[in-house]
């Protein structure tokens, strides 16, 4: 039993790869990773806040599971959804600095993207404990605009629908010399790895444990 859940697109093959060893975990496999070594860079501490979530891309936020839910109904709801939907394509990702940290984001946020959000939000959203009184004081320590504040309280999470964006998180938060000497030395290394155009093909189902790691439960491939 895990103390939080959440719907996350997971990459697969040398993507995957590099991002297990890059942020040290291994969502996929419930295991550490030994990090590269890069000159004049502390992987490690560049890395150190996404971590706990491995690769991935938000679709739903964690939650915590509402009281008479079982995580077997969340898994069946995974498996009707994903068959439902057809995977897609989202153009090219790139390496940027945006909102503080680095993160491989879509060169434009197509509406089939921000459509598919929205229908992951809304699908798993009946399985969700409403926040409680500290979650929403620590999510309103972010300045919330009044629309971000209200998806908060009525979603569980604030950057959804017209605030969501799409992306991959590689680093904490870095300042722009920082972030610039980050993406310098990544860019080489997924350049090739990196498929262009990029599908969204899979949604993944992920449990939080204990001490703050996310493992991946299953990943269901978009079949409809």
């Amino acid at each position: 039993m895990f103390e939080r859940y959440a719907v996350f697109y997971t990459p697969t093959g040398p993507l995957a790869d590099f991002g297990a060893h890059w942020l040290g975990w291994d969502s996929g496999t419930s295991s550490a990773v030994p990090y590269p070594e890069i000159a004049e860079i502390d992987v490690a501490s560049v890395t150190q806040t996404p971590r706990k979530y491995g690769l991935h891309g938000t679709l739903k936020a964690p939650f915590r599971l509402a009281t008479g839910c079982e995580v077997a109904q969340l898994q069946d709801a995974a498996e009707i959804f994903a068959a439902e939907q057809a995977a897609f394509r989202i153009g090219t990702l790139s390496l940027r600095h945006g909102s503080g940290f680095v993160a491989l984001r879509p060169r434009s946020q197509e509406i089939a993207l921000r459509n598919f959000a929205a229908a992951t939000v809304k699908a798993f959203d009946p399985f969700r404990a409403p926040l409680t009184d500290a979650d929403i004081a620590r999510r309103r320590e972010a300045k919330l605009t009044a629309r971000q504040d209200q998806q908060m309280l009525d979603w569980g999470y604030p950057f959804i629908f017209d605030d969501f964006h799409f992306h991959l998180t590689l680093s904490g938060c870095l300042n722009a010399d920082a972030a610039a000497h980050l993406i310098c030395a990544l860019s080489p290394r997924l350049e090739k790895i990196v498929p262009d155009p990029f599908m969204i093909d899979a949604v993944a189902l992920m449990g939080q444990d204990a001490h703050g790691m996310f493992h991946q439960i299953h990943r269901y491939a978009l079949t409809g």
